[in-house]
């Protein structure tokens, strides 16, 4: 299917009212990878594809369910069973058609990563929720000097305006950021004081257990939305906010 014809001056030109016109440009011509595209890294998608990104890599190997209709950008009656990442390359677009869209059908592992990229990137968003693939993409981006987002866990939170972004060693209340924390600075990637050097999207708020859980329930050993249980109010703010992190670092690194 041929891409609609649009006006993108008319459809993007906002930003370079924003940003001005070196900010338009580094925006309009930027690559960024998207890993995880549930309820958080749908919604980063989203933001990145109505800002006119060039080109977006997609990186997911769930399928769409039902159990994701409550947070998931992509996520429709019409959607049960396809590809998370093909979803979300069908509704990209309808919004941003020109934009280059690459998908990898693949969870990231400290094994295959970066090499999974298809692509150079200039930044990558990391919404994933699984440990050792936070770890191996954050020691990356360390080493490199990469541009990028690591998104903590949106599950069990309910208040929107918690939502913060800091360094990695001023995250509160997340989990999933502490243990990367921990590891990070136990395995010498990190000072074991100050600041790290990574950016992270987290809350403040104390995280909720599941209600009705009793003992060590699925919230002790799983640190997903699906696990914690999730609010799209909460899940979307994340990934906005990643977005805008995103696209702050693009902009205050395009000298």
């Amino acid at each position: 299917m041929q891409p609609h014809s649009i006006d993108e001056e008319r459809a993007f030109g906002g930003l370079r009212r924003l940003y001005g016109a070196p900010g338009y440009e580094r925006i309009r011509s930027a690559r960024v990878a998207v890993v995880g595209v549930g309820g958080v890294g749908s919604w980063a998608v989203e933001a990145l594809a109505r800002s006119g990104v060039a080109q977006l890599v997609l990186i997911d190997l769930d399928q769409v369910s039902e159990s994701n209709l409550n947070r998931q950008l992509q996520a429709t009656v019409s959607t049960l069973g396809m590809a998370k990442i093909q979803a979300l390359r069908e509704r990209i677009a309808t919004i941003h058609p020109h934009c280059g869209v690459s998908t990898v059908e693949d969870f990231v592992t400290p094994e295959n990563w970066p090499a999974i990229l298809p692509t150079d990137v200039d930044a990558v968003i990391d919404t994933c929720d699984q440990a050792a693939a936070k770890r191996a993409m954050a020691i990356w981006a360390l080493r490199t000097r990469s541009l990028h987002v690591c998104v903590g866990a949106a599950g069990g939170k309910q208040v929107a305006q918690a939502v913060a972004v800091d360094d990695l060693s001023a995250t509160t209340h997340d989990p999933l950021l502490a243990g990367l924390r921990q590891r990070l600075r136990r395995d010498g990637v990190a000072a074991r004081q100050g600041r790290i050097g990574l950016r992270c999207v987290y809350s403040a708020e104390a995280v909720q257990a599941p209600l009705g859980a009793t003992g060590t329930g699925t919230a002790a050993g799983d640190l997903s939305c699906h696990g914690y249980g999730s609010s799209v109010v909460v899940t979307a703010t994340f990934g906005m906010t990643a977005a805008g992190e995103c696209i702050r670092q693009l902009l205050e690194n395009s000298g």
